[in-house]
């Protein structure tokens, strides 16, 4: 998938203005500003605790705003929570499904709640069971599904009425890899039939598979851009650096001039320094002591942004 904004009409469908939510004496989301494009595939991205889930809880209008606005389909949901309901599938992370009732009952289920025509009903049913590769388990109760195929199930529960917009709350967390990519799957051909989405996620290298993403911590969004333009906007040059042993590496290096940021990804070292030329000869003699397996220029991630936006201590 693209992510080039320029290949999205521009023509909100859900525009947000100084939205706000307190919980008591805790701000968890803190005077939002975002526009969500039609066609677009969204991403809302960042930590537990950031306002991710408040945030489309409130889109969802399932609970009003503290303070701001949230128009969703031309509809402020503050005001009228049940308004653009029609015309939009919530998926939150734990989503309703029965699990005393089979792949096939739920799914019926789901479409005398949105009162999908029985005309419409066979053709809908063929062409989600052929998505979420469930048809050959109608019959299975929704408790005996594994993780994967639960969210495959609700997913296609939110999608028997075909919304305009699909709001998901971290779609693909706890689901193993396989699952994740037919998930995605999922979703990119729903995106390319025209349904807008809005996704939360934790994991940052799904983001990058978005149209645009917004970066929020504490509430607030700290950026939003294209995925390309805002790994182009970092700072230094970044190098993947593999080296032994890697806490005491990564302590050296932050220790050394010419270093802005050294921290632990994955089984490596992610170093940003100033010029990617003296890079190499500057981490090499600063861990002369160490195992140093390789040390090489890399492009940066939306984690690597996402971390320096922030200056975490990782």
């Amino acid at each position: 998938m693209s992510g080039d904004e320029e290949t999205v009409a521009y023509d909100p469908v859900v525009r947000l203005s100084g939205l706000t939510r307190r919980f008591g004496p805790l701000t968890a989301v803190d005077g939002l500003e975002l526009e969500v494009r039609r066609g677009e595939l969204f991403g809302i991205v960042g930590p537990d605790g950031a306002g991710k889930t408040t945030t489309l809880r409130m889109l969802a209008g399932v609970l009003p705003p503290s303070g701001g606005r949230a128009e969703v389909l031309g509809v402020d949901v503050g005001a009228d929570p049940e308004g653009a309901k029609p015309r939009v599938a919530y998926m939150a992370q734990r989503f309703g499904l029965y699990g005393d009732l089979t792949v096939a009952e739920n799914l019926r289920f789901y479409a005398d709640l949105y009162r999908v025509p029985r005309a419409a009903r066979p053709e809908r049913l063929e062409r989600l069971y052929r998505f979420s590769n469930l048809g050959p388990f109608t019959d299975r109760l929704a408790a005996n599904l594994s993780g994967g195929m639960k969210q495959k199930l609700a997913l296609s529960c939110a999608l028997i009425h075909e919304p305009e917009l699909l709001l998901l709350d971290e779609p693909t967390f706890g689901v193993d890899p396989i699952s994740r990519r037919e998930l995605w799957t999922i979703l990119r051909e729903m995106n390319a039939r025209g349904v807008t989405i809005v996704l939360t996620t934790s994991y940052l290298d799904e983001a990058e598979r978005c149209h645009r993403v917004a970066l929020l911590h504490q509430g607030r969004v700290l950026d939003l851009d294209t995925p390309a333009r805002l790994q182009a906007t970092m700072h230094g040059s970044l190098l993947a650096v593999r080296a032994r042993p890697a806490r005491a590496a990564r302590d050296a290096l932050r220790a050394t001039p010419g270093v802005r940021r050294a921290h632990l990804f994955g089984q490596a070292l992610h170093v940003v320094v100033d010029e990617a030329a003296d890079g190499e000869a500057l981490v090499r003699a600063a861990l002369g002591g160490m195992e140093v397996d390789a040390v090489e220029v890399i492009r940066p991630s939306l984690e690597d942004v996402f971390i320096e936006r922030v200056g975490a201590d990782a």
